[in-house]
């Protein structure tokens, strides 16, 4: 197996993110069953919106300590930024001649970041589920870890390798593996703390609609105690937080962090008002999560580091790439 996974850098790491992707990360790396793992920063991903070019790289830096603040070990798994690997870019562009416009059009999150504006977006928002085919293809990646949100773009990344095979491979050797989803049993599904009808996001213009893993334990417990909620006390079974999503997304968090289920946490708390079940719940996320920033804090500001982790990372990822770039180069008649 060779598993192949990025994140953007723009904004910092959220609970949602740990929860939803970064937790899972660390436990397949410790559980050494997944053959190589390859994790990465997509900071060409980030270009295709509009960027300030210092955020960019900081953000880059800050990712990555943030990852090995939550446990990711670069000496067991790839860890590197995407612009330390040409091979990337290189290869979205021979793909460019095999996906199709029809397929990019169809794409949701085109829709819904280039808006009513589609004449103003960057040709890069337009072609990043190209770019992230090349991500996986390039290893030959045989399982990536997505959420519900990113299975579209797999499958595009499925049928442009399924063509390119089809079009300039034979069926004994085709040049692109086609990649199988992970999607882990225990992944959570974290929402706003605003909105519970939202996911919890980076790029929410409010600080309190999300838990940073950068807080400190009084932000934390701010945050918790101004989330929104409801005037009913949480049931004490499952189907009563039908209709009612910030209580639903407290309790699942409850339940993700704790590693229990949601009918256990009402079970035990079933009854109460959120006025007790708020600092509880604030107490067990800066237990948890109080190494992770005090971990992350400690790393952030050795850029030194970092840029050795990247710089090692990405030699390896470079080592990976390039026998199946010369293979695509090859297959599509390219002299080099």
């Amino acid at each position: 197996m060779r598993v192949v996974s990025g994140i953007q850098p723009t904004g910092q790491l959220h609970l949602g993110n740990y929860l939803g992707a970064i937790r899972n990360w660390v436990a397949m790396q410790d559980s050494g069953e997944f053959g190589d793992l390859l994790y990465f920063v997509a900071d060409l991903h980030a270009i295709s919106l509009p960027h300030d070019p210092k955020a960019l790289r900081d953000g880059t830096l800050e990712i990555v300590a943030a990852l090995i603040a939550c446990g990711l070990d670069p000496d067991k798994v790839t860890l590197f930024n995407q612009a330390q690997v040409p091979q990337h870019a290189e290869l979205q562009w021979l793909l460019n001649g095999t996906a199709r416009m029809g397929w990019l059009n169809r794409m949701t999150q085109w829709k819904d970041k280039a808006g009513k504006n589609r004449e103003g977006a960057s040709i890069a928002l337009f072609a990043y589920p190209v770019l992230q085919a090349a991500d996986v293809l390039l290893y030959q990646a045989t399982h990536v870890p997505v959420g519900e949100d990113q299975k579209q773009h797999l499958e595009l990344a499925r049928d442009i390798a399924q063509k390119f095979n089809n079009d300039f491979a034979s069926e004994d050797a085709p040049v692109f593996t086609l990649p199988d989803p992970i999607i882990p049993e225990a992944t959570a599904r974290i929402m706003s703390l605003r909105d519970g009808s939202k996911k919890m996001s980076k790029s929410d213009p409010s600080e309190a609609s999300r838990i940073n893993l950068a807080d400190d334990v009084d932000t934390i417990a701010q945050k918790i105690r101004k989330a929104k909620t409801d005037p009913e006390p949480l049931p004490s079974e499952v189907a009563g937080l039908a209709d009612r999503p910030e209580a639903a997304n407290l309790v699942g968090i409850y339940a993700a962090m704790a590693g229990t289920s949601s009918a256990a946490v009402l079970a035990e708390h079933g009854g109460q008002g959120f006025g007790q079940f708020k600092p509880a719940l604030g107490e067990l996320l800066a237990a948890k999560l109080g190494p992770i920033t005090a971990r992350f804090r400690e790393l952030k500001d050795d850029r030194t580091a970092l840029d050795h982790v990247l710089a090692k990372g990405a030699e390896k990822a470079r080592a990976l790439a390039v026998p199946t770039l010369d293979a695509t180069y090859k297959a599509l008649g390219l002299v080099r």
